[in-house]
């Protein structure tokens, strides 16, 4: 089939969904949706929105927490699109968003105490990372890019495989937005030969072979 050049106004073309939370000045937590990101190392990067209090209070404390929601919290996710932190609520917003304070009450979502950074972790999130932030770059667009650095990670029992460091992906589920639409993970098609799931003697799903 023939290509053709198009311009579409997002490039969200399939990322993890997350929940920031940060630390407000008066030491309270914030709350927010996020889907820019991107992992090398322990070192992550996420777009921030310049005028929202996830920045604000990044650039101010230097400590969050990336929550994975799976789909089964889609509506939590929702319920945060078009709430700010902010007061007032930033010109940019005024039309559709509204001042919460308390956004985890307001998604019904738990804060659970973090082991090395200020602010909480979502408890219903099967897995999640304490970060500091090691650099900003403000500017770009009406956005801050962020260099976080992964200090602790939380999961699920049933996420890990038994006797190891390793996440088992048949069993975490995150949520991917893709062109402002929400999915889960589909069929699994093949594995990377350095798989944990190699080593384990698992050969139910395995990369395709090279004709």
């Amino acid at each position: 089939m023939a290509h053709r050049q198009v311009k579409p106004p997002i490039h969200y073309v399939g990322t993890p969904v997350m929940l920031f939370s940060t630390s407000n000045e008066d030491g309270t937590a914030n709350l927010a949706p996020a889907s820019s990101y991107w992992a090398l190392g322990d070192m992550v990067v996420l777009g921030l929105e310049d005028s929202s209090m996830t920045a604000a209070n990044l650039l101010r404390h230097g400590e969050i927490t990336i929550n994975f929601p799976s789909p089964d919290l889609v509506p939590a996710i929702e319920a945060l699109g078009d709430v700010t932190g902010m007061l007032p609520v930033p010109a940019a917003k005024a039309d559709t968003y509204v001042h919460v304070k308390d956004k985890f009450s307001f998604a019904a979502l738990t804060p659970a105490p973090s082991t090395h950074v200020s602010p909480p972790r979502v408890d219903e999130c099967d897995l999640q990372l304490e970060a500091v932030l090691r650099r900003a770059t403000p500017g770009i667009g009406g956005y801050v890019i962020a260099e976080v650095e992964v200090v602790t990670v939380h999961a699920r029992d049933s996420l890990i495989i038994d006797g190891t460091n390793h996440i088992d992906p048949r069993s975490w589920k995150p949520t991917i937005y893709s062109y402002r639409h929400y999915f889960g993970l589909g069929q699994d098609h093949g594995r990377r030969p350095s798989s944990p799931l190699n080593r384990s003697g698992d050969t139910a799903s395995t990369a395709p072979t090279k004709q």
